[in-house]
């Protein structure tokens, strides 16, 4: 399958998490910086990119407990594109949305 049907895909079959924090970043609704979900970096796809501040916001659920070391290595891959990783896991974007989105926001000025 090509990268932008995969693309299209992910974002049609969105996590409810997923779908809360698009909520909160689209449509430049932190601090005026644009995010697009499911981008292709290499060989993975990003949930959350913002091209501008050089950042990608992760998402991770129940399987990911199990998947350390593979999330490590997908951050070390994404890291030597150039993005800065921020990982949240679900549970906590259901939570405490405003605190998970102070956090990315905190990131956000720190590139501006």
């Amino acid at each position: 399958m090509d990268p932008v049907s995969n693309a299209r895909r992910l974002r049609r079959s969105q996590t409810l998490a997923e779908s809360k924090l698009w909520a909160i970043v689209r449509g430049r609704r932190l601090n005026g910086f644009k995010f697009r979900r499911q981008v292709p970096v290499d060989r993975y796809f990003a949930d959350f990119l913002c091209r501008e501040a050089s950042l990608i916001v992760e998402l991770d659920g129940a399987s990911h407990e199990e998947r350390v070391v593979h999330d490590a290595l997908r951050t070390v891959v994404l890291e030597r594109c150039g993005f800065r990783v921020l990982r949240f896991d679900n549970e906590l974007v259901l939570t405490d949305p405003g605190g998970v989105a102070d956090a990315i926001c905190a990131t956000l000025r720190l590139k501006a």
